[in-house]
């Protein structure tokens, strides 16, 4: 397993690096309109965040956050973020909270005001995600505490729902994503402690487990990768456990010889390649990387 997990790291990171260029939504091959060009720029930023947390200088790490950088500064770049303008307070929000090392967040405009990040209309789980970038952007708001949004989270809703026939899967896709992104807000993605209580972990990590190995019976990989990752986030140590290890050899079938994942399913496979490749690859492939730079290997 340590064999595959090293082989997962070192592709995804790998292959990330050689594809900077498709990660450009200035550069040629900027193929989405709008606010979707600047997605995988945010995405790449959010691994990089982590990945600068490691000790050590990497070569790697650096060829990525030059293409942040560069990305950052265009002045085409706060457009992008704004290309909606339902969302466009969450993505500069976002935008700024990942902004590479001395890089002024805002480039130069102000921070969106608090109203704009009223928490009325939110799930709690969107509130959290709010609190989380606002906090770490350092730009005030009126988000309830991280104790409040803990008891109305899907951490501990979810496994506390009365049991009835088990569902196959566990919980729906858009309820296992929140969950995972839930976990990694709550520990600053394995930085801090969550928050729950030890019941609360204990019940939050079995349903995380059922649900992980769903996704790896039915080879969605995307899922997979997250929820390992959200194990970590709440404390435990995934690749200690039978479903953990079976994820990371799951993720290693999946590779391909370029180091990418293909997709977020076995159903993604269908040997497309340049632009609409990465398109359907870049997804999967950064938070298989992201997983592996948080588990502690790369």
């Amino acid at each position: 397993m340590e064999a595959d997990l090293e082989r997962l790291s070192a592709g995804t990171l790998g292959w990330t690096v050689e594809n900077l260029d498709y990660f450009d939504p200035f550069g040629a091959d900027a193929g989405a309109p709008g606010l979707g060009r600047a997605k995988a720029a945010l995405e790449l930023a959010l691994l990089c965040h982590c990945w600068s947390r490691q000790d050590g200088q990497d070569a790697q790490l650096d060829k990525a956050n030059a293409l942040l950088r560069a990305v950052w500064q265009h002045p085409g770049f706060p457009g992008l973020l704004t290309a909606e303008p339902e969302a466009a307070a969450v993505y500069r929000l976002v935008g700024a909270a990942l902004a590479p090392h001395g890089v002024d967040p805002w480039t130069g405009s102000a921070p969106p005001a608090a109203e704009d990040l009223a928490p009325d209309g939110r799930l709690s789980y969107q509130r959290l995600e709010l609190r989380f970038y606002a906090d770490k952007a350092k730009v005030r708001h009126t988000i309830e505490p991280y104790e409040d949004l803990i008891r109305t989270n899907v951490l501990v809703t979810l496994p506390a729902a009365p049991a009835g026939q088990p569902p196959e899967p566990p919980v729906t896709v858009p309820r296992a994503y929140a969950l995972t992104h839930s976990a990694s807000y709550l520990s600053d993605f394995g930085r801090t402690a969550p928050g729950l209580t030890p019941d609360a972990l204990t019940a939050a990590a079995g349903l995380l487990d059922r649900q992980l190995a769903y996704c790896v019976r039915h080879d969605w990989w995307d899922l997979a990768a997250q929820l390992v990752t959200a194990r970590h986030c709440l404390g435990g140590a995934p690749l200690d456990t039978a479903v953990g290890a079976a994820a990371v050899r799951c993720l290693a079938r999946a590779q391909l010889p370029s180091g990418a994942l293909p997709g977020r399913t076995a159903a993604d496979r269908d040997g497309v390649s340049g632009p609409l490749f990465f398109a359907k690859a870049y997804h999967t492939t950064l938070v298989t990387a992201l997983m592996t730079v948080l588990v502690g290997v790369s």
